[in-house]
């Protein structure tokens, strides 16, 4: 399935208000036609331009959220960081004992391998993405879930340490373990970004696009419209009892 049509279907099927996001990562800083090159970013805020319609790059150069910068791989934490001072002194953990306990079972990508991210939206991407970002209501991540095991069923497995959301669960864990992955959010992507209490994030490799769209279109032929009716509420509301 073409890549523009996969984001529109999964768009219109969902109900989605913003675009799915292609993420790819780059071996080189290699400008790219019609892409920004921001002044300074957070990876959550780059998401953020993409899923509002930016084409977006970002390297070691101009990112500015230091857990991000290590966990892509492009430079080497502070102290305050890796040791979980900084995360405990802005209350997100009790200690840094808890935090750098956090911290220490973080997947990132090789540090060096990659110089570069490029973020835009996905029916507009120029090249095959790495990973498809979703960020939006909790209801669509369900559906997108489901989807992924529409046709062979089992359970899906999420880990999360409710921080470095949209770059460690978002992002890295897809594209490292070939996976889905979802998140419940952090406090860095919450407060650096638009993302609203009811929205969460989810990753999937770009090779599950295809079939997630698939299984998305057999979904809403009857369980999607079904569950959105709230028939069976709506017959609950209606007795007396």
């Amino acid at each position: 399935m073409e890549v523009t049509k996969a984001a529109e279907l999964m768009k219109e099927i969902l109900g989605m208000s913003y675009e799915p996001i292609a993420v790819k990562f780059l071996m080189e800083k290699t400008p790219l036609a019609g892409f920004e090159m921001p002044s300074e970013r957070r990876y959550c805020q780059v998401l953020m331009g993409a899923r509002e319609g930016r084409k977006l790059l970002l390297t070691g150069d101009n990112i500015s959220c230091p857990a991000a910068t290590w966990a892509l791989g492009f430079k080497e934490p502070p102290a305050k960081l890796s040791s979980g001072e900084m995360p405990a002194s802005m209350g997100i953990f009790g200690s840094p004992v808890a935090a750098k306990n956090t911290l220490d079972t973080m997947p990132r990508l090789e540090m060096g391998r990659y110089q570069m991210v490029a973020c835009c939206p996905l029916g507009q991407t120029p090249f095959e993405p790495d990973v498809v970002v979703l960020e939006s209501v909790v209801e669509h991540l369900m559906w997108v879930a489901l989807a992924k095991v529409f046709e062979t069923g089992g359970r899906l497995e999420f880990s999360t340490g409710i921080l470095q959301a949209t770059c460690v669960d978002g992002t890295i864990i897809p594209f490292l373990k070939q996976e889905i992955h979802a998140s419940l959010g952090c406090y860095g992507c919450r407060e650096a970004t638009n993302l609203a209490e009811s929205e969460c994030v989810l990753g999937f490799p770009i090779k599950d696009l295809e079939h997630i769209v698939n299984s998305l279109q057999k979904l809403n032929e009857r369980a999607i419209p079904r569950v959105r009716e709230k028939a069976v509420y709506q017959a609950l509301l209606s007795r007396k009892d």
